[in-house]
């Protein structure tokens, strides 16, 4: 992640490399012990709502004793194996409750979607090979916690087999996972999660490398309650399952497995219990019952310390190295999850939507419903107010409370998701989500509703065209990975020419055959998530294989997970400065994933031409549509959590619903202008724009409720 112009590096970026140079040659790491920070717990509150599972009381979270014993388990396990891992283990909302390394563990790793396969893809993140494995083990632990919930248990396994180009991985023809870009959300320059102060704090909090899709990284569970996540790497591959017809004896996995003795999930709710489309989701491939390790085999920290086994790690932004940490009984304040004012949250006749708010470290609504700023179609008059979108979170989570969630048990759960609106500038506007959703979809929802709402843009005027604001921006600069050793003249950009993000304008016009398509002189068209997709995919529409490259994608042979377009170049400088500010380098990326110069010769890391609209990147799976008052934009909204096809329900129905409770001319685009009317040069297959499911509602049996609409 360091890199400029072969041969051509400026004065600043040599002095950047040549310090991150030595880190590489000499990391450092923490001293162990352990201890705990006092935080208030109190209860969940008791749910009103079928489909949850009793609530635990007051030790319905990690203590800084159950974060060492999970540590040590591990530690027990990889010893009997002669492994070396790094461990690190997280709460639900992702505070790093601790970071341990064995001595002699490898402390980089390599980044790889080809392991299996030979013949690696170089580009985007693909064959990087010096990001700390402490970030690798933190991502893994985030994954697990925040896929997972008390009515389903995911895995970095699962999430392996949901983001790839098909569903099932290896299949032909087939559309790609339902979680396809997932893995770049979360991010570390996000806008919305929080970072880390001394202690633990309301999150949710920021993922150094995204969502992972490395096994090795599980969910932690007490009683039946997600309380957080646990993640390993122990073999040095940052990489994914190809294949997922066989089993894996995969060590990350097993020592994860070890790690989560007396903590794991039920078996009634995890992945493979669960089946989405008619294809039953992976947990692990490892079970409990062939570790060579017991419980009894962990040794406390500070022994583990004395007898040179390893020690707790310092991470910059994430974990001070000093002492293991409690974390936080999720649904309460210090959470930075908690019920809403339900005199706020309340349905059309009035009832309460048992709705919950993101707060702060003073217990206030982060997000709550407020007026936009912006002047949609250059008229402040077309501001969505406090009151529409008030009314539209209330309407959308109504919608996911009568809806038959897809990825939890038992059958016949209400969807639990996070809800988000947005302006035509990006500004959030309000936010809200229901009891016991994942953590994941709040970043993502909100990814969403801008998403959907920046390629909605075409035709503005006002200087935020989004073939305008995309031109102004930094270019990605790639690096190539590092021979090892590690050498200062080995350091620079690859040999080929990097992406251009007035490339992917031009291939989207072209594909389109359209030369005004993000242009401010083209015409309305109205964008979801969904249309974004296809456009996004490496096959399209989505899955054949002798589909083209969607122009927002990468062509054969440059893309991958790791390097799959438009999304990760929109963020590829960002996620590169703050490895280097976890290797000491230089200070933190700014909340905002967009306008980072990168390891430029000049200006490294400087934010040039940053805008609001996609400060935490874009996503493109399903569950947003613009917002419009008449013919036109006014902002966005988002769902995540509980099924794409629920997702994009939700988000439809739900504006819907709004707009006729408010009878403002708030509403859904019209339908003439929706990217699924799009007549598209040398396809057969339009664009899509929402799918609903056919029998979504829990206490009724309509179907098709999003047709006419």
């Amino acid at each position: 992640m360091i890199t400029g112009e072969m041969g051509s590096m400026g004065t600043s970026s040599h002095l950047v490399l040549a310090i991150i140079l030595t880190l590489l040659l000499c990391a450092c790491g923490g001293g162990g012990g352990g201890g705990s920070v006092a935080a208030e717990q109190s209860a969940v509150n008791a749910p009103v709502v079928s489909g949850t599972p009793a609530t635990c009381a007051d030790n319905c979270f990690l203590s800084a004793t159950d974060v060492e014993q999970i540590i040590g388990q591990a530690v027990a396990e990889a010893s009997q194996g002669n492994a070396r891992a790094t461990i690190a283990v997280v709460d639900r909302v992702g505070n790093v409750l601790g970071v341990f390394q064995m001595s002699g563990a490898d402390e980089f790793i390599t980044v790889t979607s080809t392991a299996q396969l030979g013949g690696p893809i170089v580009g985007g993140l693909e064959s990087l090979n010096f990001i700390p494995a402490s970030l690798a083990a933190i991502a893994k632990a985030v994954t697990g916690a925040y896929l997972s919930t008390s009515g389903n248990a995911f895995t970095t396994r699962t999430a392996s087999q949901i983001i790839q180009e098909n569903f099932n991985p290896g299949e032909r023809d087939v559309p790609s996972g339902p979680l396809f870009g997932v893995q770049f959300s979360q991010l570390p320059c996000s806008d919305f999660s929080q970072r880390f102060t001394v202690g633990v704090g309301p999150g949710p909090h920021r993922s150094p490398l995204g969502l992972s899709a490395d096994p090795g990284g599980l969910p932690l569970y007490i009683d039946g309650v997600a309380v957080g996540g646990v993640g390993i790497i122990a073999d040095g591959i940052y990489g994914l399952d190809k294949d997922i017809t066989d089993f894996d004896n995969d060590l990350d996995e097993i020592l994860a497995t070890a790690a989560t003795v007396g903590y794991a999930a039920p078996l009634e709710i995890r992945a493979d219990q669960i089946t989405i489309v008619g294809k039953t989701a992976r947990y692990s491939d490892f079970f409990v019952e062939g570790l060579s390790s017991s419980p009894g085999d962990s040794l406390g920290l500070e022994t583990l310390a004395a007898s040179g086994v390893g020690s707790l790690l310092a991470v910059p932004g994430y974990f001070d190295g000093t002492a293991t940490l409690s974390g936080t009984v999720f649904g309460n304040s210090p959470s930075g999850i908690r019920p809403a004012d339900p005199e706020v949250f309340i349905n059309a006749n009035g009832e309460s939507l048992d709705a919950f708010v993101f707060v702060d470290a003073g217990n206030q609504n982060r997000f709550p419903a407020t007026d936009a700023t912006d002047e949609p179609g250059g008229d402040p008059a077309n501001r969505l107010t406090a009151e529409e979108v008030q009314t539209i979170l209330n309407e959308a989570i109504d919608v996911a409370n009568q809806s038959r969630a897809q990825i939890r048990v038992p059958v016949g759960t209400q969807a639990r998701v996070t809800v988000s609106i947005v302006d035509t500038a990006g500004n959030i506007v309000g936010m809200g989500r229901t009891r016991d959703g994942p953590v994941f979809g709040a970043d993502v929802s909100l990814q969403k509703a801008r998403t959907a709402t920046f390629f909605s843009g075409t035709g503005r005027t006002d200087g935020q065209a989004p073939a305008d604001l995309l031109r102004a921006l930094p270019d990605p600069i790639y690096m190539r990975p590092l021979p090892e050793p590690i050498n200062l003249a080995d350091l620079g950009s690859l040999d080929t020419p990097d992406p251009r993000f007035s490339d992917y304008v031009t291939a989207l016009q072209l594909f389109l055959g359209d030369p005004g398509a993000l242009e401010s002189t083209g015409a309305n068209v109205a964008f979801a998530d969904r249309s974004g997709g296809n456009l996004s995919r490496p096959n399209y529409p989505d899955g054949p294989a002798d589909g083209p490259p969607g122009p927002l994608s990468k062509p054969p042979g440059e893309w991958s997970i790791f390097s799959d377009g438009l999304q990760l170049d929109l963020v590829y400088n960002s996620v590169i400065q703050h490895v280097a500010f976890v290797l000491g380098a230089v200070g933190d990326v700014p909340q905002n994933c967009t306008g980072n110069t990168g390891f430029a010769d000049t200006d490294p890391f400087t934010v040039i031409n940053s805008f609001s609209n996609l400060p935490n990147g874009i996503q493109i799976f399903p569950g947003s549509v613009p917002i419009y008052r008449g013919n036109t934009l006014v902002g966005g909204v988002g769902v995540s959590g509980d099924g794409v096809d629920q997702d994009d329900m939700i988000s439809f129905l739900g504006l819907h619903r709004a707009g006729l409770r408010l009878n403002t001319g708030v509403g859904n685009a019209p339908p003439e202008i929706r990217a699924d009317t799009l007549d598209i040069p040398n396809q057969s297959s339009r664009l899509r724009y929402v799918n609903c499911p056919q029998l979504p509602f829990i206490n009724n049996s309509d179907t098709e409720v999003c047709n006419g609409i």
